[in-house]
């Protein structure tokens, strides 16, 4: 299998946190669907569809790389297994709304400074589709993040403090 460079291995890394973004996002919906918390269930399917956005236009970028789209797909699935590994550990049985975006916050911080550090590769490597994707992708991970601390902070203020946790 082809040896990846630096940019190569951190490409892979974000589509395969795009990926995870796709299940947890999914998750966590279903956690605050049962607890009637709609406006919060359409910003997920929001992040849904954007986490596969990302997936589909990074993979595409992958292709494009002579001999290492194998390689990069296989960080890719690497990555989102660990994810997966760290999502089932957070977000046990007894989860709630508000456990589901406190570990979406965590990993959305993840995703912008994944993309962050991709996006100072890019700027010695210069690929320019990349580097487009790159542009949209800190700003959509940066609301991404936002949203998921609003999110928590609102479901946070709806819990009672004195109560047995």
């Amino acid at each position: 299998m082809a040896e990846l460079t630096n940019l190569e291995t951190k490409l892979g890394e974000v589509i395969g946190l795009a990926m995870a973004a796709q299940d947890a996002t999914k998750k966590v919906e279903k956690l605050v669907k049962k607890e009637g918390h709609d406006d919060l269930a359409q910003t997920l399917q929001t992040m849904a569809e954007e986490a596969a956005m990302a997936e589909r236009r990074g993979t595409e970028i992958a292709e494009g790389i002579e001999g290492k789209k194998t390689a990069i797909l296989k960080e890719a699935r690497s990555v989102k297994t660990k994810a997966r590994d760290m999502m089932s550990t957070y977000l046990d049985r007894d989860a709630d709304a508000l456990d589901g975006f406190e570990f979406l916050t965590m990993a959305e911080a993840s995703e912008v400074g994944h993309w962050s550090v991709l996006e100072q590769l890019n700027n010695k490597a210069r690929h320019r589709e990349l580097g487009e994707l790159i542009q949209q992708q800190v700003a959509i991970q940066q609301r991404h993040f936002r949203d998921t601390m609003e999110g928590s902070q609102k479901l946070a203020a709806e819990e009672d403090p004195n109560e047995a946790a």
